[in-house]
């Protein structure tokens, strides 16, 4: 669930709240393990285990989760919040400051893997869940799935939920008003390539003059970084050692290109992901396509509204696989009931919990017991013109290798992609775009 507006003001609250960040260690004593399964005795008192998440949409789908649960567990109950759908500038420097604090955190908290770097570099902050028996779960995930939830004291502070595998999300309606097929397996042989994308585009806007065929850069940019990253030492913005290498990687010079070169065309609707203009957008048909990791599909829909059921399809992403977003559920050190709330981790991280929130949100599970589940790789989206989310999704996480995100990657993304939200609204000149774009994100890196 990777969702963020960018906003200068707040990306640097978080940039100030990281750098506040001390890396001293708390020493704690050693308890005994516990069973990780549900059947630990319960508490001698009842207890509430909060739960704090992210996300646009259903977000982490965890409604029906967390109501089975609370049924099934009268003295552990849980209290499950959506705090925003903001996860860069709103979620995260909140969730720093607090955890900072010592106070304030709930007793788990999602986090989108690509702050994951920068939480796995303070091992004080939260929970070693190894001490409660789910280290024995490794099997259960793809290995860059679980290694990211290794901090660098080698011990497992968060497990996965979701996984972002890519494809596109499209106006079935706006297609064939631009006559273009609206068949999803027709829509997906227009586009094998970047290339052939950008004259399927062109087909469209010299047909459709009241709607865009792209929704902005933020997409576009992650969707082709997510296929790059892996092609060039599966790294982004930091190599493996931690340095910036946002001018050296050609995966980032890449996606940038790709998208200078849709804003020069006139394609896109010059919408910054995450805000109301384009929420608006995906409700009135603003525009036709977008990068579709496999959590988007839940965040269009509560966009879209039911008005819209039936005129969203998915199809193939341009240029093969990759993988963009998916988020950890962790501990805070600072709870009160660690033990309980490992037990409820374990649940929303294991695979009912997987299934749960893919039925309710799109969430495609990142446990491959899940994954392998009829009620995932069989199912239907009645919403995107009953496309199978299941099998799509499913074949484009197949065989994804782990791309490293730094410690500051988070923050560096947010500054690097203002610059690109910047030249596609034409505030910041295309010739001067790719310079300022190297200067913010070194001045976000430190």
């Amino acid at each position: 669930m990777f969702n963020s507006k960018r906003q200068g003001k707040l990306a640097a609250v978080a940039v100030m709240a990281v750098t506040a960040l001390t890396l001293t260690s708390c020493g704690s004593e050693e308890p005994t393990k516990p069973s990780a399964g549900g059947g630990s005795s319960a508490p001698a008192e009842p207890v509430t285990i909060t739960v704090h998440t992210f996300g646009g949409g259903e977000n982490f789908g965890y409604d029906k989760a967390v109501e089975k649960w609370n049924a099934e567990h009268p003295n552990i109950q849980v209290k499950y919040q959506n705090l925003t759908d903001r996860f860069e500038d709103v979620y995260l420097p909140q969730l720093l400051q607090k955890l900072q604090a010592g106070s304030g955190t709930a007793d788990i908290v999602g986090i989108d893997e690509g702050a994951m770097g920068l939480m796995a570099q303070r091992p004080q902050f939260f929970t070693d869940l190894g001490q409660y028996g789910l280290d024995s779960r490794k099997a259960e995930f793809p290995a860059a799935k679980w290694e990211n939830g290794i901090n660098k004291d080698g011990k497992l502070f968060a497990l996965g939920t979701d996984i972002g595998g890519m494809a596109m999300c499209y106006r079935k309606d706006l297609f064939e008003k631009a006559g273009l097929p609206g068949d999803r397996e027709e829509v997906g042989k227009l586009w094998p390539d970047w290339n052939a994308f950008m004259e399927t585009g062109k087909k469209f806007q010299a047909k459709v003059t009241d709607a865009k065929f792209l929704d902005g850069p933020n997409t576009l940019f992650n969707t082709v970084l997510s296929q790059e990253a892996p092609k060039n030492g599966n790294v982004s913005y930091f190599d493996k050692s931690n340095q910036l290498v946002i001018e050296s990687n050609p995966a980032i010079k890449t996606s940038f290109d790709t998208v200078k070169s849709f804003s020069e065309a006139g394609l896109t609707a010059k919408l910054a992901s995450f805000t109301p203009e384009w929420n608006a957008a995906i409700k009135k048909g603003g525009f036709a396509v977008m990068g579709c990791p496999a959590w988007m599909v839940g965040v269009i829909e509560g966009a879209a509204g039911e008005e819209n059921k039936g005129k969203w399809d998915v199809a193939a992403v341009p240029g093969g696989a990759g993988n963009w977003g998916g988020s950890y559920l962790a501990v805070p050190a600072q709870s009160k009931h660690p033990k309980e709330a490992a037990e409820v981790l374990n649940y929303l991280t294991g695979k009912d919990g997987h299934i749960a929130a893919f039925e309710e949100a799109n969430a495609f599970p990142s446990s491959l017991t899940a994954q392998q589940d009829p009620a995932v790789s069989g199912k239907k989206n009645a919403f995107f013109n009953d496309a199978p989310v299941g099998k799509i999704f499913g074949d484009s996480t197949a065989g994804l290798l782990p791309v490293f995100l730094g410690e500051k990657h988070a923050q560096v993304k947010t500054a690097a992609e203002k610059v690109l939200e910047g030249m596609d609204k034409g505030s910041i000149p295309y010739g001067e775009a790719w310079t300022k774009f190297i200067e913010a994100g070194t001045k976000a890196a430190g």
